[in-house]
């Protein structure tokens, strides 16, 4: 068999921005789609797999290396929905260790056990958190491991700090072959001003958003059974929006290096946003995108 490319993605966002419930969603869309694709949970909490395995935990690569030395394929490659591959690289025990070495572990160990040629994948997921970009979870970035780097972010000041913190690790890396922004997931808009803020600092920070997502009663429904909003609920609005988002990462060929802010800009922008969203509220202007 000719060796195929294999497409690596990396997707970051901070803790409870719903990076996770996208990634997931993703990957069962892929997959619905008829593509071959493995998911790997580089978050700690070992919960990126949850909702692809009806709502089941499975065994993490740093606690099977813990009890054996020798980890076969088969006790930490599980199947999921559609034969999705799901892997969780784990965290070290709590108060001790690095939490970004599950990441290098969990890499190191598939590549020694050629997981992605040996199950002929199409896509490798990487599902990373994002809240602080060191050593261990810059790796997919930094070795240039995935091709692409997505963010979810919200209009949350957070998530966008958060964000742009990740570009600042994009731009650092780019000149010694790290991966390159493909774009952000706007998540949880659907005030006006949301997309409207998410719109402005992609602007600024020289990026594009690849898809909006809306909060919906339908992803939280889906997940309260332990699954993807594309088992759940496949023909529903939400199942749709997923869908667009997979097949624009899917198609998506050309990455770019990020202009991130300093944080003195930052805060100058997000105040900005803050006076605005207050004339906003007191009807002084009325366009969430008026000129700030």
């Amino acid at each position: 068999m000719a060796n195929k490319k294999i497409k690596q993605i990396a997707i970051y966002g901070k803790g409870g921005i719903g990076k996770s419930t996208t990634t997931s969603n993703i990957s069962a869309a892929l997959v619905d789609a008829g593509y071959k694709v493995m998911q790997v949970g580089c978050d700690p909490k070992s919960d990126s797999t949850n909702t692809l395995r009806g709502g089941k935990y499975i065994p993490t690569i740093l606690d099977t290396l813990r009890e054996k030395n020798n980890v076969k394929l088969d006790e930490v490659v599980f199947e999921g929905f559609g034969g999705i591959y799901c892997v969780e690289a784990g965290g070290p025990a709590p108060g001790v260790g690095c939490a970004g070495r599950g990441i290098i572990t969990a890499v190191q160990l598939l590549k020694q056990h050629r997981a992605f040629e040996e199950l002929d994948l199409d896509y490798v997921i990487y599902d990373v958190l994002g809240d602080v970009v060191c050593g261990g979870f810059a790796v997919p970035v930094r070795e240039g491991i995935a091709e692409h780097v997505f963010t979810v972010s919200s209009a949350d000041f957070m998530a966008v700090y958060a964000a742009n913190n990740l570009f600042k690790g994009i731009q650092k890396y780019s000149k010694s072959g790290g991966a390159l922004l493909g774009g952000v997931i706007a998540n949880s808009i659907n005030a006006p001003y949301a997309k409207a803020i998410i719109d402005d600092f992609v602007q600024q920070t020289k990026t594009q958003v690849i898809e909006y997502v809306p909060r919906s009663v339908t992803v939280t429904q889906a997940e309260l059974q332990g699954k993807t909003t594309i088992e759940a609920a496949p023909h529903s609005e939400q199942a749709g929006v997923y869908r667009r988002l997979a097949e624009k990462i899917a198609n998506h060929t050309e990455s770019k290096i990020p202009s991130p802010l300093d944080v003195k800009e930052l805060r100058e922008w997000a105040a900005k946003w803050a006076d605005h969203l207050l004339a906003l509220e007191t009807g002084e202007v009325r366009s969430p995108a008026a000129a700030i």
